[in-house]
C-alpha cells in the first residue's frame, strides 16, 4: 500500500535542505561585502533568534510546520538578515567614514536607521496582515504564510533594534589592516559599480520626461505580461504515485476484468521505476467511488525520488504507450491532485447539467458531443466520463395487483431483492472498541444468473412463501447504472487534462469556450474540485495586492506625515511584479522548451511571492528615500539630497537584496517532492528582486524628486550634483565629532 505520509516527509526534508543552503548562500554574501568574520556573525545572530520565535508564535496560533511554512522561513531567512545588515552596514560604515569607535558609531547609527527600521517592519506586515483574512481555499493558503512572514518580520525588525547594535559594541573593532587580494579587487569593483550607479540616479533625476516615459512602458509590459501568463490554482506535483482506471465493455463480468487488470499491472511493473500497484477490481474510484463489475482502480506507486529521475507525469505519459494496444477494455491513467480531498485526479472536473427533458439518453448524447469537440480543442490531452447510460440491466416490473391478490406486501418484495441480491442494513453492534455493520446478502451461488431472481421466494400474509416470478415481470433491458445530480439538476461528470506545457488556467478557458460552442440552451455546466477552487480564486491575487499596496501606503502616510511622499515608495511596487512576471515569461518562452523544465503559471503559490515582493520592494526604496528626506532636511537640494541618499543606501540595498536573492535561489533550482510550489515561488520571488534591486533603485530617486519639487526635470549637470553632495559630505564629517544633534526624517503638515 502508499504511505501517503511520505510525499509529506520527503517534502519537508527538502524545504529543510533549502533552508540550509539559504543560509550558507546568506552568508557568503554578507561576509563578501564586510570582509570580516565577526562582523558577519552579527546578522546572523538574528536568524536563529528569529526563526525560533516564529516556531512559538505558530505554536501559540495552532499553526502546524508544514510546506507552506516553512516555505515562509525560507523567505524569512533572506528578510529578517535585512534589517540586522541595515543597522550594521550602517555602524561599521559610521566607523570607516568618522574615524570613531563602536560604541558612538552604533549610537548614531541607531539614531538614523531607527526610522527606516520601523518603516519596513510596518510596512512588510501591512502588506500581508490583510490577506490573512481572506477566506477560502487560497485564504487558508494565504494565511499560513502571512502569519509566519509577519512573526518574523517583527522578531527581527525587534532584534534588528536591539541585539544588532549591542553586539556591534562588542564584536566590531577599529582596524587597519589592508584587504587581501580577492576583497581588494572586488573593492574596488564596487566603488566603480557606486560611481557608475550615482552618475546613472543623477541622470534620471536631471531627464524626468525619460524616466517619467520608461516607466510607463514598464507598467504597459508588466500589464501585458500579467494578461499573458497562464492561471492556475497550484502547480502539480510529483506526488510518488499516480492513478490508473481499467473500463471494460458494459455489462462484462468481474473475472474478465481482473484478467485485463492483471494484465495492466503486470505491464506496468515492467517499468524499472515502478515499486508497486495496488489494484481493485470491481472498485471505480475517479466515477464516483462506486462498485463496477466492469471497472478496476489501480494505484501506482513509485520509486523514491532520489531513486529515479522521471517525474509521475512522465510516467502517466508512459502508461499510455504501453497499455494503448490493450483491446480488452480502456487503461487511462491521471496524475494525482496536487491538494488531497480536492476532486480524485488530477487536471480537471466538470458537471454537464440538464435543465430540459429527455432523461438519460438526452444527457449522455449532449456529453458525448461535449467530449467530442473538447478533444478536437488544442491543448486539451483528454476528456472522459466514466458514466454509462447503456448499461445492460434486469428490469423487475412487479404487477401491484397480484401481489396484493397473493397476500404481499410491496415493500417485502423490494426487501427481499435488497437483501438477496444487494446489501441490505440489519444493524450495528460493537466489538474489539469498534463499531460493525451487519450488512446481509444470500451467497454467490443463489444470485449468480438471471433466472435466480425468479426463484427469489417473500412470505406472504398468509404464512405462504410465494416464488418472485408469480407476480412479477423479469425482462432484460438497458439503462444507466447510477443518476448523479448536481445543484440538483440531472447531470454527467467530466474529467480531464490539458496537454504537456498548457497550465490548468488555460484548459478551463478552452473547455469554457468549447461549452459555449457545443452545448445547447438547455444544458449548463459548472466546476467542482480543483477547478471550482480555481475559478472561485481568480480575483483573489489582485485583491490581497491591492490591499497590501493600500496598507502600505497608509502605514508610510502616518510615518511621513503626508499624504504625498509614500507615494514615492508605492510607486516602486510595480518593478517587482514586472520582474516575477518577465521571469516566468522566460522560463516559459525560453527554458521550457530548451531544458524540459515545466512550464510555470500564476498559482497560488506565485501569488505569495508577489505579494512579499510588495513588501520587499518597499523595503529598498524606504531605505532610499528615508536618507534623501533627511538629506534634504540637512540643507542639501532635493536633486542632491536624492543623488546622496542613493550613493549612501547602495551598499545595504545590494547586501541585503543579493542576500535575499541567492537565498531562495535553491527553491528555483530544486527538484524532487513538492519541488513544483518551489520553483513557482522561487522563480517569481528572484525575478521580481531583480528588477526590483536593478531598476527600482534608478526610479526612486527619482520619483522622490519629482514628488518633493514637483519638477520633471533639473538644469544642473550630474558632476554640479555630486558636487553639492560632496561638499555636503565633507561639512558633515568635519562636525561630525561635536555633533550631537538627533536626526529624525519627519515634516510635519498634510498635503
Amino acid at each position: 500500500m502508499y504511505d501517503t505520509t511520505r510525499f509529506v516527509e520527503v517534502s519537508i526534508r527538502e524545504v529543510v535542505i533549502t533552508l540550509a543552503e539559504a543560509m550558507a548562500l546568506v552568508f557568503v554574501v554578507v561576509f563578501i561585502f564586510l570582509q570580516n568574520w565577526r562582523a558577519t556573525l552579527i546578522p546572523f545572530a538574528a536568524v536563529p533568534v528569529s526563526l525560533l520565535g516564529t516556531f512559538g508564535g505558530l505554536l501559540a496560533l495552532g499553526y502546524s510546520i508544514n510546506t507552506l511554512t516553512l516555505f515562509g522561513m525560507v523567505l524569512a531567512i533572506g528578510i529578517v538578515v535585512d534589517d540586522a545588515i541595515v543597522v550594521l552596514e550602517n555602524v561599521e560604515r559610521i566607523m570607516h567614514e568618522e574615524h570613531v569607535d563602536a560604541r558612538e558609531a552604533a549610537i548614531k547609527a541607531m539614531r538614523e536607521v531607527t526610522s527606516p527600521i520601523v518603516a519596513i517592519v510596518l510596512v512588510l506586515c501591512a502588506v500581508f496582515i490583510p490577506i490573512a483574512f481572506l477566506g477560502g481555499l487560497t485564504g487558508e493558503l494565504y494565511r499560513q504564510f502571512a502569519v509566519t512572514i509577519s512573526i518574523a518580520v517583527v522578531l527581527s525588525g525587534i532584534v534588528a533594534l536591539t541585539l544588532t547594535p549591542a553586539l556591534s559594541v562588542i564584536i566590531l573593532k577599529r582596524e587597519h589592516k589592508q584587504p587581501g587580494r580577492f576583497f581588494g579587487a572586488f573593492n574596488r569593483f564596487f566603488s566603480r559599480t557606486t560611481d557608475r550607479y550615482e552618475n546613472g540616479v543623477a541622470w534620471m533625476v536631471r531627464r524626468g520626461a525619460i524616466a517619467s516615459i520608461l516607466f510607463v512602458v514598464m507598467v504597459v509590459a508588466a500589464v501585458f505580461l500579467w494578461r499573458a501568463t497562464p492561471g492556475s490554482l497550484v502547480p502539480d506535483e510529483d506526488q510518488g504515485f499516480y492513478i490508473a482506471i481499467v473500463l471494460l465493455p458494459d455489462g462484462s463480468s468481474l473475472e474478465r476484468t481482473d484478467e485485463m487488470v492483471q494484465k495492466v499491472v503486470a505491464t506496468v511493473k515492467e517499468n524499472p521505476n515502478v515499486q508497486n500497484a495496488v489494484a481493485f477490481t470491481g472498485f471505480d474510484f475517479i466515477g464516483g467511488g462506486t462498485f463496477r463489475n466492469n471497472a478496476a482502480t489501480i494505484f501506482v506507486t513509485m520509486k523514491h525520488w532520489d531513486e529515479r529521475n522521471v517525474s509521475a507525469q512522465q510516467l502517466v505519459g508512459e502508461f499510455y504507450g504501453r497499455t494503448g494496444a490493450f483491446k480488452e477494455g480502456l487503461a487511462i491513467a491521471f496524475n494525482a491532485p496536487p491538494i488531497f480531498a480536492l476532486g480524485a485526479t488530477g487536471g480537471f472536473e466538470m458537471h454537464l447539467q440538464s435543465h430540459g427533458d429527455g432523461g438519460a439518453r438526452r444527457l449522455a448524447e449532449v456529453a458525448q458531443q461535449f467530449i467530442g469537440r473538447a478533444s478536437q480543442e488544442p491543448g486539451i490531452a483528454q476528456a472522459q466520463m466514466f458514466w454509462r447510460p447503456n448499461v445492460p440491466q434486469l428490469y423487475v416490473d412487479v404487477d401491484r395487483e397480484k401481489a396484493k391478490a397473493l397476500g404481499v406486501s410491496i415493500d417485502e418484495v423490494f426487501n427481499a431483492l435488497a437483501a438477496t441480491l444487494g446489501t441490505y442494513y440489519v444493524n450495528d453492534f460493537n466489538k474489539y472498541g469498534r463499531t460493525w455493520q451487519v450488512l446481509m446478502s444470500s451467497e454467490a451461488r443463489y444470485r449468480k444468473r438471471p433466472d435466480d431472481v425468479g426463484s427469489i421466494y417473500v412470505r406472504s400474509d398468509r404464512g405462504e412463501m410465494v416464488p418472485i416470478r408469480a407476480l412479477a415481470n423479469i425482462q432484460y433491458t438497458s439503462g444507466p447504472d447510477t443518476l448523479e445530480r448536481f445543484n440538483n439538476l440531472p447531470a454527467v461528470t467530466i474529467l480531464g487534462s490539458g496537454a504537456p506545457g498548457v497550465s490548468s488556467g488555460q484548459v478551463l478557458e478552452k473547455i469554457e469556450k468549447v461549452a459555449k460552442e457545443a452545448l445547447p440552451s438547455d444544458f449548463s455546466f459548472d466546476w467542482s474540485g480543483a477547478s471550482y477552487q480555481e475559478k472561485k480564486s481568480g480575483g483573489t491575487s489582485i485583491i490581497a495586492l491591492v490591499a497590501g499596496a493600500f496598507m502600505a501606503f497608509l502605514i508610510l502616510a502616518a510615518q511621513y506625515e503626508r499624504w504625498s511622499l509614500p507615494l514615492s515608495v508605492i510607486l516602486a511596487l510595480p518593478f517587482g511584479t514586472f520582474g516575477a512576471l518577465a521571469a516566468i515569461w522566460i522560463n516559459n518562452r525560453v527554458f521550457t522548451p530548451l531544458l524540459g523544465k515545466a512550464p510555470l503559471a500564476n498559482d497560488v503559490y506565485f501569488q505569495i511571492g508577489l505579494v512579499t515582493l510588495l513588501g520587499l520592494a518597499a523595503k529598498n526604496a524606504i531605505l532610499i528615500v528615508e536618507y534623501a528626506l533627511m538629506k534634504s532636511q540637512e540643507g542639501l537640494s532635493v536633486s542632491a539630497a536624492s543623488v546622496e541618499a542613493s550613493r549612501l543606501r547602495f551598499r545595504p540595498i545590494l547586501m541585503t537584496s543579493l542576500a535575499f536573492i541567492l537565498g531562495v535561489s535553491p527553491l528555483v533550482f530544486s527538484s524532487g517532492a513538492g519541488a513544483g510550489a518551489r520553483h513557482s515561488v522561487g522563480t517569481g520571488v528572484m525575478g521580481g528582486m531583480l528588477a526590483a534591486t536593478f531598476l527600482a533603485i534608478f526610479f526612486v530617486p527619482f520619483f522622490f524628486k519629482l514628488i518633493m519639487s514637483r519638477k520633471l526635470g533639473e538644469p544642473r549637470s550630474s558632476d554640479e550634483l555630486k558636487t553639492e553632495a560632496a561638499h555636503h559630505r565633507e561639512l558633515h564629517l568635519h562636525r561630525a565629532p561635536h555633533e550631537k544633534t538627533r536626526h529624525t526624517p519627519r515634516t510635519g503638515g498634510s498635503e
